[in-house]
């Protein structure tokens, strides 16, 4: 992971970006959005970089403003990759990162990603600098839930097809720029089943 100068050329507009996430999603003030902010620090991860390996402690929570970062683990000589993160969206192990435990999860960058990053120290300083961020950290946990909830769902009673043309929908962008092989991983079927099924859609 590279950060400083070079992990900050379009500063001012990400961080924008950031803070028109927090104040949209948090239904906060511009103020009260930019209060929060100012603990993330602007960092570059160059395609191929991790940001969180397994069996390390997770020291932060990333805000992805560009680039892909796929989130995965290695189950003997397999990689099962178990999501893409796209811009707009927070990243952790949660678990690790809460509980400062070792992590299961690695998060590599599949391009060139401009994230603003928290550090554990600075989460809870800003904890007790904002008053209502207990309130903001519960929508962030009701959000995981949710999101956990729907993959469960996907996975138990959605058929592969159906849970491919839901990516379809809602990411058509990830089968440009995602190798075959981590899509159909996330989606729990074979490569060759994701191809033939891609190349059904485009017919």
């Amino acid at each position: 992971m590279r950060c400083g100068a070079e992990g900050a050329f379009s500063y001012l507009g990400n961080m924008q970006q950031l803070n028109d996430y927090i104040r949209t999603s948090f239904k906060t003030e511009v103020t009260e959005a930019e209060n929060i902010s100012q603990f993330f620090r602007p960092e570059l991860l160059r395609k191929g970089d991790f940001l969180m390996r397994t069996g390390r402690v997770c020291d932060c929570m990333a805000f992805v403003a560009t680039g892909l970062i796929r989130i995965f683990l290695e189950a003997g000589d397999k990689e099962v990759t178990q999501w893409i993160v796209t811009p707009n969206y927070f990243t952790t192990d949660l678990s690790s990162f809460m509980l400062s435990k070792p992590g299961r999860w690695n998060m590599q960058a599949l391009e060139d990603c401009e994230i603003w990053v928290i550090r554990q120290e600075e989460y809870r300083r800003m904890a007790k600098a904002v008053p209502r961020w207990v309130e903001f950290e519960r929508l962030l946990l009701i959000n995981c839930f949710i999101y956990l909830e729907e993959r469960i769902f996907s996975h138990l009673y959605m058929s592969a097809e159906e849970r491919f043309q839901q990516l379809f929908v809602q990411n058509p962008e990830l089968f440009n720029r995602v190798p075959l092989q981590y899509l159909a991983s996330m989606l729990g079927m074979t490569p060759e089943t994701l191809s033939r099924m891609r190349k059904k859609q485009l017919t």
